[in-house]
């Protein structure tokens, strides 16, 4: 009676071992509950002809980092890439402006392009998982298409800088970090099209306001 008794107990603490193990398992794309889809497309590298040269964020291009360039994703956001022909992914760092061509959503170093290996065929279609802040919080409406305003001054408090946006109609504020400081930028209007933001800049420096177009950041 005892050695039934043993044999059932080890029976149901085997079983809920294994009913433990088959809840507390992740798949690769759960396993980071951040992650957050953000773009599907044909992904292409670049590489030694750049080595050393300025990227749009004024860092040196290094062909051997993990970085990348997209359109409109802000400097430093962070993207897991993944290859979706035979599903192998990489994390990259966005520090650049790119691709330029219309069919293709990103560019990779050499580095990470051989992580997907994609070397050889040069493209790949590809998922782009955002791995900090979210989706919501981008500011960007059309991830393929990038977003202009004018900036016309930079102030330290807010109040200064809501004060000088209200003389305009289309006038907006941005908080942001520069070198672990916090200023308030101040913009005018956001256009689809850079050539209409300079019209709209041109328009501001007749009447008296300097200002520079830029594409805007997160």
């Amino acid at each position: 009676m005892s050695n039934s008794k043993t044999l059932l107990q080890t029976v149901i603490i085997s079983l809920f071992i294994l009913s433990s193990c088959k809840s507390t398992k992740l798949s690769p794309k759960s396993s980071n509950t951040r992650e957050q889809s953000i773009e599907t497309g044909v992904a292409s590298w670049y590489g030694p002809g750049f080595q050393g040269k300025k990227t749009a964020n004024g860092e040196k291009f290094n062909t051997n980092a993990l970085t990348a360039a997209h359109r409109t994703l802000p400097f430093n956001t962070e993207l897991r890439v993944e290859n979706l022909t035979n599903g192998k992914s990489v994390k990259v760092r966005i520090n650049d402006r790119g691709p330029y061509a219309k069919d293709r959503i990103i560019d990779l170093s050499k580095k990470a392009a051989s992580q997907l290996s994609m070397i050889e065929a040069g493209t790949a279609r590809v998922e782009l998982f955002l791995l900090n802040g979210s989706k919501d919080d981008l500011n960007v409406e059309n991830l393929k298409r990038p977003t202009y305003a004018i900036q016309i001054a930079s102030f330290s408090d807010r109040a200064s800088a809501s004060k000088r946006a209200r003389d305009f109609q289309d006038g907006w504020i941005k908080k942001v970090d520069v070198n672990q400081k916090i200023v308030y930028r101040v913009f005018v209007g956001k256009f689809s099209e850079v050539s209409l933001a300079k019209k709209r800049n041109t328009e501001l420096r007749q009447r008296g306001t300097n200002g520079f177009v830029k594409q805007i950041e997160n």
